[in-house]
């Protein structure tokens, strides 16, 4: 089992940056594929992006370009850099570890962290 604790959420201007940070326990975070989710009001949550163990990344449209996903798994930390920040990007941000099996996935979640886009 892992535990995820996201940090780094904030007010932040339109055009503005940010960095989230996920720490996970336990010895086994290499073995897990990486992502962040967003949750805004009234909306579904959904993938921003991903990282595999192997270090590829995948992100949203929405996103892509502004947003960088990155791991390291010496801290047993996922990262997320935010830049050129819209009011659209205003959610709670979740972080996910995944370890996938053959016959069962396992998916494992933080408390979450608002990121709020605001002039």
């Amino acid at each position: 089992q892992v535990q995820l604790v996201e940090s780094g959420g904030g007010l932040v201007q339109p055009g503005g940056s940010l960095r989230l940070s996920c720490a996970a326990s336990g010895s086994s975070f290499r073995f897990y594929a990486m992502g962040w989710y967003r949750q805004a009001p009234g909306k579904q949550r959904e993938l921003v992006a991903s990282i595999t163990t192997g270090g590829s990344s995948n992100y949203a449209d929405s996103v892509k370009g502004r947003f960088t996903i990155s791991r390291d798994n010496a801290q047993n930390t996922v990262y997320l850099q935010l830049n050129s920040l819209k009011p659209e990007d205003t959610a709670v941000y979740y972080c996910n570890a995944r370890l996938s099996g053959t016959t069962i996935t396992l998916d494992y979640w933080g408390q979450g962290t608002q990121v709020t886009v605001s002039s």
